[in-house]
């Protein structure tokens, strides 16, 4: 029986992993995909961090690239396959989880092929889970194309006549950008008045900023971390004020509802639409974990990622101490206390 399965081998999985093999467990590190960094490679062609390499690295290991510059999807999941050869973890690909369970002091985690057994549990599946789209895009008529941002790669999906890109954060403003750009006509559906923040600041990166300043930092569980959890995250390094300046981006409010080719929004009813993205967010799902308790928001309930039941851990969740916790830089902190949790656990055991 193993001493633990990580689910999922991407920045959350892979730094846990690093700090397992230092405490010498005997552990499997399994994801659904047939290669490592997929959960990159498969969003939008064009997407790049806005954060420099230097803020990127997860422990053991710097990122292989220069200070200040800013890593396309292709170099985050190159970065992640280098990080699993160097360090020689112990994975199994195209391994779908589908149930975990507890039985008799031991975890059963049962996938496509089978069943593992260990005796605890690290879940670093992330944040994304479920594309979210509205009930009512199923209502909007086949001749229109639809996509969730999740699988948007590059504007030569969409078929000719205008687009309509739904969502205002970063991927929706993002992809906003990069489909209207070549001057087609582009509707944009979502708050025009968010926050934005450049990348650059006075010569130094934002990230740069963060640091000093101990903004990634800040813990969910005091006053200031409850206020900065429970606000609208700005838009990061994108002009949106520019975006909407563009003589073919229309913006028309919020997407109200929908009837075959005809789109409701705040401002005026769409029948021209040919194409729409939905950047809409995501749901997160974890119902395949037996017992779990979960809180009002779908995510587990934990501290610091210790869950309520002996031996099942979370890593890589939105604020699961700080506002660091599901960056690609800030996850190893959280790496580091689930390691010496496990460690302290197993001493006071002898």
């Amino acid at each position: 029986m193993l001493d633990f399965v990580v689910i999922g081998a991407a920045q959350a999985g892979l730094s846990i992993s690093y700090y397992l093999k230092r405490l010498h467990k005997d552990f499997l590190l399994v994801d659904k995909e047939e290669e490592i960094g997929y959960s990159w490679l498969n969003r939008w062609d064009s997407l790049k961090l806005f954060t420099p390499s230097e803020f990127n690295k997860l422990p053991g290991m710097d990122f292989p690239a220069p200070k200040g510059h800013y890593p396309s999807k292709y170099e985050v999941a190159e970065y992640f396959k280098s990080y699993v050869k160097k360090f020689d973890f112990p994975i199994k690909l195209n391994t779908l989880v589908t149930k975990v369970e507890k039985k008799g002091g031991r975890f059963l985690i049962t996938h496509e092929n089978g069943v593992l057994e260990a005796k605890g549990v690290i879940v670093g599946t992330g944040p994304f889970h479920i594309p979210y789209t509205p009930p009512f895009s199923k209502n909007i008529s086949g001749d229109i194309w639809q996509t969730h941002s999740n699988y948007y790669k590059n504007p030569r999906q969409l078929q000719e006549g205008p687009a309509l890109v739904v969502g205002d954060g970063d991927s929706g403003f993002q992809i906003l950008d990069e489909i209207s750009k070549g001057g087609r006509k582009t509707y944009f559906s979502g708050n025009t008045a968010v926050k934005t923040l450049p990348q650059k600041i006075f010569g130094k990166t934002l990230w740069w900023w963060f640091t000093i300043t101990g903004f990634l930092s800040i813990s969910r569980d005091t006053w200031l971390g409850k206020r900065v959890m429970h606000n609208r995250q700005p838009v990061i390094g994108t002009d949106v004020k520019g975006i909407l300046k563009r003589p073919n981006v229309t913006a028309v409010g919020f997407t109200n509802d929908a009837h075959d080719k005809i789109i409701e929004t705040e401002k005026q009813a769409l029948s021209e639409v040919k194409n729409i993205v939905w950047a809409t967010g995501y749901r997160p799902n974890f119902t395949w974990i037996e017992g779990l308790e979960l809180q009002k928001d779908g995510y587990p309930k934990h501290r610091r990622g210790v869950s309520a039941m002996d031996g099942l851990y979370f890593i890589g969740l939105p604020w699961l101490h700080t506002r660091g916790s599901a960056t690609l830089g800030g996850i190893k902190k959280d790496a580091r206390y689930l390691a010496d949790y496990i460690k302290e656990k197993q001493v006071a055991k002898c």
